[in-house]
């Protein structure tokens, strides 16, 4: 298939349905009650506010979306603008926002189940344990909180094609609902106790847009398929802004109607769409019947799905940051059955849990928590925006760019911050907490990892002589400390025929602003005592010194620092993962072949030799004639797939390499799940610009010889089978692989397997 039918499948339609079918959730189905109570009839005028701020931000989404259309959306944004200080409280605010938000989209689905299991036998009942209660509202979130998590470990997924449906089902049951409100209409009824009835007057609407904001939280979710929208340029912005539009729309012409049918004191907090459909729907053939049930559902359906959406959300989040080494990688580690990050998801459904059993009885807490987190993001967004396009970035090149810059952004990250302080002390508390731990993550784990700067602390570091004194010491103090510091290690058997593999670690390390480790070992034989190699160290460290600075002269080629070290031993293999671990290398990336001193493998020696995890990413060449142009890559998800998915990725920014994707199905009946998982896969790990191709004989084989015969490198990632197992007995992954005209590159990245099915393979009694 190519990049055209594939990666570009989503028009203006199922984009503005994405962004819709996030947004019309709880938002319409259960904080009208609420907000009322907070503002009176004005409420209107407050979701109107917060569609207009909403609006704003939409602006800055677009650009960044389309300049940046990568997995992680507003921490990705911010990481790379405002830097990893930044980056943290930005991952974290989205992250614990999206759970917030979780949890109230669960309470909002836990309110209608309730409501329409009332009085039958399986009416929900409420908790309770001495102190410890749990209401039947939050009993029914709870029951949609383990689904939602566990429809997501398994690996459910969203398209524009479903969302497309949902939406269509909602807008349907809505309009029938705000026909039938305008007959109940009742002036009278909104204007009883004036606008503005609350204590609080006029000064009420925007404590109730505070409130209100967690309803437009769904339309950012279009950026993160921007690879996949047609003509992006055109269609994000215009999906992105118009969503925000059209639900602004929808929110006040149907909390309109049902402020002047029902007075908004007595508007039910957790279901005003079903309270209010009792009255309009009343002696209406089939609506008086099954009406109140069908919008019952519908709020169900609504909420499921931007519950669903958000815990996906977070995983992405997470995905992204782990790749930053914000947060640890393993936080992301693939299920090996169901190829989902199964541990960020049971995190954020942990904490969901957590939100709804904790929080659930008081809605407001959950609505304006989720806000203010992200309206920091969001604030965030506008300047990371802002640091763009005033460091001149050469590769920040937009197709949609905010009018009125630099009014729009600045705008923008002002009325963020500025809702913020309507909002309760409870929320800014919880939010200035998680704030606090951010920024604590980030001075204690992160900084010492991420190894990558930001765009402004880098235009100030560069201009320090220009920059006040201030400026440049708060760039320094938040710098990472692992910046430049990211290692590649590479043995080398004979650095003077190495040229390839320098090139290509180089290639990586400079990527990541790092430096390449060469590491020469040398091998004696057993029977020859280590003392006796020492003595003849200074003529081993002479022809080493001589072979290493031809290692040096080729990373030079390629603008990367190199570090060389000499290592005399009786083993080679082992040798590499201690030096990688002494020296805390972030690849290996090593050659093979029958001249190499490790192609033996030494699989006779003693397990306890072995006896550690793999230390890092392992990536083994099999060199025939390194051209990085062409790269195919084999995938059936998994973390040595997203390993592998990173070097191409860091190839194509490099040399400009072209990827085609493949995927290889049973047969055609699951040509249509392969092409899904592909092109979300594609955009998850930022290649949604690949050639995607599904291939339906089910020989994993034979399918990469074909796809590799016009390709010059083909990356496969390990399997279950073992690293060193494959390596030890000759085989790469695939018998194939030997017979291919091209070089391979096979990539394992460390994972939780034992000891003995990580270096040798499962049994095939345990396969």
């Amino acid at each position: 298939m190519s990049d055209d039918e594939l990666a570009k499948d989503l028009g203006l339609l199922s984009a503005l349905a994405i962004g819709m079918g996030t947004m019309i959730g709880a938002g319409i189905f259960v904080l009208p009650g609420a907000a009322a109570q907070e503002a009176g009839p004005i409420v209107v005028v407050s979701f109107v506010i917060g569609g207009a701020i909403a609006m704003v931000n939409a602006l800055a989404v677009s650009e960044l979306g389309t300049a940046m259309p990568k997995a992680g959306g507003g921490y990705y944004y911010v990481n790379r603008g405002l830097g990893p200080l930044f980056g943290s409280i930005s991952g974290m605010g989205d992250w614990m926002g999206l759970a917030f938000a979780s949890a109230f989209y669960c309470i909002g689905f836990g309110g209608y189940l309730t409501d329409l299991l009332a009085g039958t036998m399986l009416a929900l009942p409420t908790l309770e344990a001495g102190l410890f209660a749990v209401s039947d509202i939050q009993l029914g979130a709870l029951i949609a909180g383990l689904l939602f998590v566990g429809v997501n470990y398994v690996g459910a997924k969203e398209t524009g094609g479903v969302q497309t449906v949902i939406v269509t089902v909602l807008l349907g049951i809505l309009t029938v609902f705000a026909a039938t409100g305008f007959l109940h209409f009742d002036w009278g009824t909104l204007t009883t106790d004036g606008f503005a009835p609350t204590d609080q007057g006029y000064g009420a609407v925007l404590p109730g847009t505070a409130l209100v904001f967690v309803s437009f939280l769904g339309y950012a979710k279009i950026a993160t398929v921007a690879e996949e929208l047609k003509d992006p340029g055109r269609n994000l912005p215009i999906a992105v802004i118009g969503s925000v539009a059209v639900v602004t729309l929808i929110y006040a012409i149907l909390v309109g109607t049902m402020v002047g049918i029902v007075p908004w004191s007595a508007l039910d907090d957790s279901v005003p769409v079903s309270q209010v459909a009792e009255i309009t729907f009343a002696g209406i053939p089939v609506l008086d019947a099954v009406g109140v049930t069908l919008i019952s559902l519908a709020a169900m359906l609504a909420t499921a799905s931007s519950a669903n959406a958000s815990i996906l959300s977070s995983a992405r989040i997470n995905f992204a940051m782990g790749r930053d080494k914000i947060v640890t990688d393993r936080l992301n580690e693939i299920h090996p059955t169901y190829a989902t990050p199964y541990r960020s998801i049971l995190l954020t459904g942990s904490v969901i849990i957590v939100f709804i059993v904790a929080l659930g009885q008081d809605l407001e807490i959950l609505a304006k928590a989720a806000s203010v987190l992200h309206l920091i993001v969001y604030g965030l967004m506008n300047l990371a925006l802002i640091a763009f396009r005033q460091a001149d970035v050469p590769d920040y090149d937009p197709d949609f760019r905010v009018p009125f810059y630099p009014v729009t952004p600045i705008l923008g990250a002002v009325l963020s911050f500025g809702l913020i302080g309507f909002m309760d002390p409870i929320e800014i508390g919880l939010s200035l907490a998680f704030v606090a731990v951010a920024v604590v993550w980030y001075a204690l784990y992160a900084r010492s990892r991420t190894p990558r700067q930001g765009v402004l602390g880098q235009y100030i570091l560069e201009r320090a002589e220009e920059m006040p004194d201030v400026a440049v010491s708060a760039a320094s103090a938040a710098r990472p400390d692992g910046s430049g510091e990211y290692r590649v290690l590479v043995p080398l058997a004979n650095p003077r025929t190495e040229r390839h593999l320098i090139e290509f670690a180089s290639t990586l390390a400079a990527e990541r602003d790092g430096v390449v480790h060469a590491v020469h070992v040398v091998q004696v034989p057993d029977q020859t005592p280590l003392e006796r190699g020492a003595e003849q160290l200074e003529r081993i460290d002479a022809e080493s010194a001589k072979l290493l600075e031809q290692a040096r002269e080729h990373a030079a080629e390629y603008d990367a620092p190199i570090e060389t070290t000499t290592i005399v031993s009786h083993r080679s293999f082992e040798e590499v993962f201690d030096a990688a671990r002494e020296h805390d290398a972030d690849q290996v990336v090593m050659g093979w072949g029958e001249d190499r001193p490790w192609a033996a493998g030494r699989a006779e020696q003693p397990l306890d030799e072995l006896a550690h995890d793999l230390p890092c990413d392992v990536l083994v060449l099999k060199d025939r004639g390194y051209d990085p142009s062409r790269i195919l890559l084999p995938t059936a998800g998994g973390p040595d797939s997203e390993l592998s998915a990173e070097i191409a990725s860091a190839l194509r920014s490099a040399t400009g390499a072209s990827i085609d994707l493949l995927h290889v199905v049973d047969d055609e009946s699951e040509r249509e799940a392969g092409e899904a998982f592909l092109t979300e896969w594609a955009a998850d790990h930022d290649i949604g610009d690949a050639v995607l191709t599904v291939d339906t004989s089910g020989d994993v084989e034979s399918a990469i010889a074909r796809e590799a015969a016009d390709e010059t490198l083909v990356i496969i990632g390990a399997t279950e089978r073992g690293l060193l197992s494959r390596l030890i007995r000759g085989s790469l992954v695939f018998d194939v692989v030997d017979d291919l005209e091209c070089s391979v590159l096979l990539a394992e990245r460390p994972t939780d397997r034992s000891l003995r099915e990580r270096l040798f393979g499962r049994s095939r009694d345990e396969e």
